[in-house]
């Protein structure tokens, strides 16, 4: 996860995942967190929020946040991204606002929360999926925080200054043929300045840039579906397997099938 911008094409996923550092990142659901095992810094603008295990967070859709993981051993959680959609009467709050501080930690997290959590999780591994009941337990877990929040409009946490425009940019294009130029283009600055947002704030190019947030897509999606490789490839944007290969292996030193296997095995393993 990435400054990532995700369409998802269904409403609901479901990932036990094996935390670790993410990027900044934004996509079009919510996402909501469960700690399972460990610990993790939940990121929302600029500031952290600590979260041990049976502690539970949300991102609101379109908010910029990304995980930082400081804890040595086994750092595990539940995370769903749910579209807002699902969310009911709270839509209106989804899309306007989000929480101040987005952690409920486990001492004031209702019973209900963590209960539909499992619940779906359990549901969504089921051959033939109940939407129904799917939306149920999203709008259990939304009844249930949305009073423990105090909220803020989602204007306040962005900023118009270069880099906060940059990873929304990018968050929303890189699956998209990008250029230095075009992006410079759109954002109505000069290409040079941008450059030096790379590689002074950053430390990379463009390009590498770009490739970073792609590949942080491509391991997600190995990792969380069953997508085939070559998909997940043109999904991201890469402009050729050739290339997608070569920067694949270039970060990973494996290829993607190995990535894929070694990711399951070793969840299976800790899980």
């Amino acid at each position: 996860m990435i400054p990532l911008y995700e369409e998802r094409k269904e409403n609901l996923y479901v990932i036990h995942k094996l935390l670790k550092h993410t990027p900044p990142h934004l996509h079009n659901s919510m996402e909501l967190v469960y700690v399972m095992q460990g610990a993790l810094e939940f990121g929302v603008g600029k500031e952290l929020f600590h979260m041990e295990k049976g502690d539970f967070a949300i991102a609101f859709p379109d908010v910029i946040h990304h995980y930082q993981v400081l804890s040595p051993g086994i750092n595990k959680a539940i995370c769903i991204l749910a579209a807002p959609a699902l969310g009911g009467q709270f839509l209106d709050e989804l899309q306007k606002y989000c929480p101040e501080d987005p952690v409920i930690k486990k001492e004031k997290l209702h019973s209900d929360i963590s209960s539909a959590v499992k619940s779906l999780a359990e549901e969504t591994k089921t051959p033939v999926r109940d939407t129904v009941v799917e939306q149920a337990y999203v709008q259990i877990i939304l009844a249930r925080s949305m009073p423990c929040f105090h909220f803020i409009e989602k204007s306040s946490i962005g900023s118009d200054d270069i880099i906060y425009q940059t990873v929304s940019y990018i968050a929303r294009h890189f699956r998209e043929e990008l250029s230095l130029e075009s992006m410079a283009r759109d954002l109505g600055v000069s290409k040079y300045v941008l450059s030096r947002v790379f590689s002074g704030t950053f430390h990379r190019n463009f390009s590498q840039y770009v490739n970073e947030q792609r590949l942080n897509y491509v391991s997600t999606m190995l990792e969380c579906t069953n997508q085939t490789i070559t998909e997940i490839c043109m999904d991201a944007g890469f402009e050729s397997q050739r290339t997608f290969n070569r920067v694949f292996q270039e970060k990973y030193k494996m290829t993607p099938r190995e990535y894929r296997n070694l990711c399951r095995e070793k969840y299976l393993v800790q899980s």
